[in-house]
This record gives structure tokens, C-alpha cells and sequence, in this order.
């Protein structure tokens, strides 16, 4: 992962990196081994949003201001987040849906973790899904936060297309020759991330390079 992670620093230059995807998708957890490896700063976006909202919690906000003020308090953080440098940012699920995010995004090198629908509600079940609004609070077992979460991923899918680079766990379980993703380790995934960062920033710099004669 060391070795990786100094051969993206070289091909970055100190750019920021955006996270995107699903609520449970692994954000946070692939964020701070990323950021770790890159001698970066990890921040959580959420995290950000709640300093400015006087230290209430992300459902405390959807149910005193409901989601236009967060959505509107998350654009804010995402502006401030985009000219850091040298930080890996977590985003929230839904920051992709809101097109003048993308202007911040954009300062960025954006990494969408696509994790299947029916693993994500495995996820959010086992941890409980009082602290995601968007599922409405205890939204009574994996049937139901698959069902929602089935129409937020179907909403939201096109969006997290429009990603520089997209990590597939799906695709990574198949190569590594696993039965299932819950058997992929955050620091599998985080290798992977890397590498794909690495693709994208070489053939960026390919194809800026001017053409010689």
C-alpha cells in the first residue's frame, strides 16, 4: 500500500480526493486508510456540516430544519473542503444529487466505492439505521432498508457515473477470488483504490501532454 500510495502522491501533486457513494458503501473507513497511506488529512463531511449547525447531529438537523437546510449546510462544507489540499474527503450519500456540488467536486479527484444494493442493506441493518434520515430512522429490518435503499442507489446512480474513478467492490471480490465482499478487507479495497487513482492520474497526464512533431 506505501509504494502505491508514494506513486499517487508524485502523479497528484497534493490534490484532494472526494469519496462518493451509498450510506454503509465503506467511506469513512477506506477515507482514513487512504489518507493514512497519503500522509493526507481525512475529514468527514457530515462532520463538518455539524460544526456548522452548532454541534446538532445529522438526524437532530433533518428534524429541525429538514433536508433543504442540510442539503444546503452540506454544499457549504463541500465548498470549504474543496480548496483544503492534501485531504481525503468522506462525502455524504446524497452530495452528488445537488449539480452545484459537482463545482466543488470537481476540484477535486472524485472515487465512487459501488458497492451492491443487498450488501449495503446487509451493512446498515447490522448497525442500526436510527442515525440514516433517509431510511427513516429504525425502518424495521433488511426487507425494508433494501427496498429503500433499492430506490435511492436507482435515483442517485447516474450521479456517482459521473465519478473520475470508480472502484466496483462487486468486480474486486471476483478478482481476488472471493465468495462474497463481506470477505474483502478495507485495506483490499483501499489498495484498489489506489490503483485506480494511479490509472486515472497517468492517463490524465497522458492526455494533456502536448503532441509532439
Amino acid at each position: 500500500m506505501q509504494r502505491k500510495a508514494q506513486e499517487l502522491k508524485q502523479e497528484i501533486e497534493g490534490t484532494c480526493i472526494f469519496l462518493i457513494g451509498m450510506m454503509g458503501s465503506g467511506k469513512s473507513t477506506v477515507g482514513r486508510l487512504l489518507a493514512e497511506a497519503l500522509e493526507y488529512q481525512f475529514l468527514d463531511s457530515d462532520t463538518v456540516i455539524e460544526s456548522y449547525a452548532g454541534g446538532l447531529s445529522i438526524p437532530e438537523i433533518f428534524k429541525k430544519w429538514k433536508e433543504e437546510r442540510f442539503r444546503e449546510l452540506e454544499s457549504q462544507a463541500l465548498q470549504e473542503l474543496s480548496s483544503a489540499g492534501e485531504v481525503v474527503v468522506a462525502t455524504g450519500g446524497g452530495a452528488v444529487v445537488q449539480p452545484r456540488n459537482w463545482v466543488y467536486l470537481r476540484n477535486g479527484i472524485t472515487v465512487w466505492l459501488d458497492v451492491p444494493v443487498p450488501a449495503l442493506a446487509s451493512r446498515v441493518t447490522a448497525v442500526g439505521t436510527g442515525s440514516r434520515p433517509l431510511l427513516g430512522g429504525d425502518c424495521g429490518g433488511y426487507d425494508q432498508a433494501l427496498a429503500r435503499l433499492s430506490k435511492i442507489y436507482e435515483e442517485r446512480g447516474p450521479a456517482y457515473a459521473n465519478a473520475d474513478v470508480t472502484v466496483s467492490l462487486q468486480n474486486l471480490a471476483l478478482s481476488l477470488a472471493c465468495e462474497d465482499i463481506s470477505e474483502l478487507t478495507p485495506t483490499a479495497i483501499t489498495v484498489q483504490v489506489l490503483e485506480e487513482l494511479i490509472q486515472h492520474a497517468r492517463l490524465n497526464k497522458y492526455l494533456r501532454a502536448p503532441v509532439g512533431y
